[in-house]
Order: structure tokens, then C-alpha cells, then sequence
């Protein structure tokens, strides 16, 4: 998955809203794609799935694996994978996700939601924290050491504290 991949993806959903996770969310952060990426991670307003689908539908994307509710994935002809994460979202600007266990969703704070950039063009994506926050639990593979180690450098310095 190429940054001019993510951003023929990111056009065709424009007015769908949706936010970058994963690697291409940590790139988004730092301004600058700082390794190979297999797939695009998106997450999206569960209400507005129909347009989401309509619009990869028609960049020939098509369903090919699915953990529903907690997360699909669709792949084109080429290819290219794009791992969906429905969210459904509070008044409060805050979203719930799906987990595989019942009544333990994924939350999200309504100030996770912000920008980055990728090829020069402003992108929705994951922030910092939230990135960091879901880089725990599991064994981590030399991707994700790579992005943790990057998400720590992009961390806002909060002042000296010891320890």
C-alpha cells in the first residue's frame, strides 16, 4: 500500500468520515511514511458504512474477510487491503468499538481524533496516545516496535519529571 494508494482511498470517502490507524496513522503523525506498509487501517462511522462500502465498491475493493462487528477487511483485484473498523460514536464526539469480548469495547476519547499528514495532504488519523494505547497486549512484531519507538519520539514533551 503506496501513499498515493492511501490517498486515492481517502478522495473516493471523502464526506464519509473516516480516520487512519495503524501504520499509516503513526506515518500520518509523523508527516512522512517511515516504512513499508501491507495494508491501510480505517476507521469509520458504523451509520455510515453503506457510503463507505458504496464508495471502495467502487474502486472495485470488495469484502473478503469478515470479524463482524469488531472489524472487516476488503481487498481489490490488486491486491490492496484495507482492514475497516466500524465505530459507534456518543454525543460527546467519544466512539465505542467492537471487541471479540462482550461488553469490552475499544473506546476512544473524542480528542483522539486529529490529523497528520501523508504525501504533503492533511489526513484524519489516531492520535498519539490512542495510537500508543493500542500497541499494548500482545506480542509485538518488529513493525510494531518500529512504530512504538517512533510514537514515543512524536510524544509531546510534558516537562522534566523524575523517574
Amino acid at each position: 500500500m503506496t501513499a498515493e494508494d492511501v490517498l486515492e482511498i481517502l478522495a473516493a470517502l471523502e464526506g464519509t468520515d473516516v480516520w487512519i490507524g495503524g501504520g499509516w496513522g503513526v506515518d500520518a503523525l509523523a508527516g512522512r511514511q517511515t516504512r513499508p506498509h501491507d495494508d491501510l487501517d480505517l476507521l469509520h462511522r458504523e451509520d455510515r458504512e453503506p457510503r463507505v462500502l458504496s464508495a471502495l465498491a467502487g474502486l472495485k475493493f470488495a469484502e473478503t474477510l469478515s470479524w463482524r462487528p469488531v472489524r472487516f477487511v476488503l481487498t481489490d483485484p490488486a491486491g490492496r487491503e484495507i482492514d475497516l473498523h466500524p465505530l459507534r460514536f456518543a454525543a460527546d464526539g467519544s466512539a465505542e468499538q467492537s471487541s471479540l469480548t462482550p461488553g469490552e469495547p475499544f473506546r476512544y476519547p473524542a480528542s483522539c481524533f486529529v490529523t497528520g499528514t501523508i504525501g504533503g495532504v492533511e489526513v484524519p488519523c489516531l492520535s498519539v496516545e490512542q495510537q500508543l494505547h493500542f500497541h499494548q497486549g500482545y506480542q509485538p512484531r518488529e513493525r510494531d516496535l518500529h512504530d512504538v519507538a517512533l510514537l514515543r519520539a512524536l510524544r509531546p514533551k510534558t516537562g522534566w519529571h523524575a523517574g
